[in-house]
């Protein structure tokens, strides 16, 4: 049986939950390499609701801090809308100060991995998230205009850096499709903790509402489905309504029927929480945002004469070999290139722009 943990939490009080936490789902980090991996949507103001808290991941840094790992990691590659944006995104939100010593910029580096072919045969995952011994989401407790809710397995889509989030939404097409997309990039790695910032959560049209809810919880799984399920429940949304959730539940990742999962804590619906549409229109028919997808997936890196120095960095990091050096400058075969922009994050001269 899975279990599901809902332990009443504060961002003043964050660290004593997050004890809890591991107290139920005891992680073995000692010595060994520990990626912290929140939810970070954009550069934001904190009491937006959009990102993981600072103050959870604080409480999560400095606990895994007296477990004495390796080292720490702590990371995203933030959404469609912040390419290129990563450390920025980091210092407004206040979870670059959050992080300590431990923040890292994961899209500079990435690893080709085989992705489901009836989408996207190869995909881009970034290094830090193939080669962590352990993994730590950090999800937010959120609605999403396209899969409804956003928590423990679409947290995952940040593992892909770059405009490929942007891409693999085009190729998607549609919302049932997408459901699939996002369980596919989960399956790659999964996290091995989950812990929800749901001491504010967001209704609405997320995953940027303005619309937020004081909640006062905080979550815990080692389940990104059964986790995912008591969300949904919360939201007031029958789990088994979610594409999504079903397909994971296929593919023998977890269980969505709550009969199955073992609550430690008081599980409750939110009275009047908002949801978007069930079937996606909330995206599908915002033609603004659609348009913005579109235009990053026609997005190419392309380097500045004035400013790259021929150091070949971008050529030799290159995950799909899309770039190669003619006439002293890198150029990009745009058949070839992912769209993964790992070339823009790494550039030491700061040389790539996308066009």
């Amino acid at each position: 049986m899975f279990q599901v943990m809902i332990e009443p939490g504060t961002y003043e009080d964050a660290r004593r939950a997050v004890d809890r936490a591991f107290e139920i789902f005891p992680t073995d980090v000692r010595d060994k390499t520990v990626l912290i991996k929140p939810n970070v949507l954009r550069g934001s103001e904190a009491d937006e609701g959009i990102v993981t808290h600072p103050a959870v991941v604080r409480a999560v840094v400095e606990k895994v801090e007296t477990m004495k790992p390796a080292s720490i990691t702590v990371g995203d590659n933030p959404g469609i809308f912040s390419y290129g944006a990563n450390e920025a995104s980091f210092q407004q939100t206040g979870l670059m100060e959050a992080s300590g010593r431990h923040y890292q910029n994961i899209g500079d580096e990435s690893i080709r991995v085989d992705f489901n072919p009836d989408f996207i045969s190869t995909v881009s995952v970034s290094r830090a998230v193939m080669e962590a011994d352990v993994i730590i989401s950090l999800p937010k407790f959120k609605t999403h205009g396209l899969t409804v809710m956003t928590g423990a397995i679409k947290n995952s889509y940040g593992f892909l850096p770059g405009a490929q989030k942007a891409k693999l939404h085009k190729i998607a097409g549609n919302p049932r499709r997408f459901h699939e997309v996002i369980v596919d990039v989960f399956e790659i790695r999964q996290p091995d903790l989950f812990i929800v910032d749901a001491v504010v959560g967001m209704e609405g049209n997320g995953p940027a509402s303005p619309h937020l809810r004081d909640i006062g919880l905080i979550l815990a799984s080692d389940n990104a489905v059964a986790l995912d399920s008591v969300i949904a429940f919360m939201m007031g949304c029958d789990p088994a309504k979610l594409g999504f959730l079903r397909r994971a539940q296929q593919k023998g990742l977890g269980e969505y029927d709550l009969d199955k999962t073992k609550v430690a804590g008081e599980l409750r619906r939110i009275p009047d929480f908002t949801l978007p549409p069930l079937g996606g229109e909330a995206i599908l028919g915002n033609k603004a945002l659609q348009e913005m997808i579109h235009s990053r997936t026609l997005l190419r890196p392309r380097a500045d004469p004035e400013l790259c120095t021929g150091c070949e960095t971008c050529v030799d990091h290159c995950t799909v070999s899309a770039l190669s050096m003619i006439g002293g400058l890198p150029q990009v075969d745009a058949d070839t290139c992912i769209t993964c922009f790992c070339c823009q994050e790494m550039c030491p001269e700061k040389a790539i722009t996308l066009t």
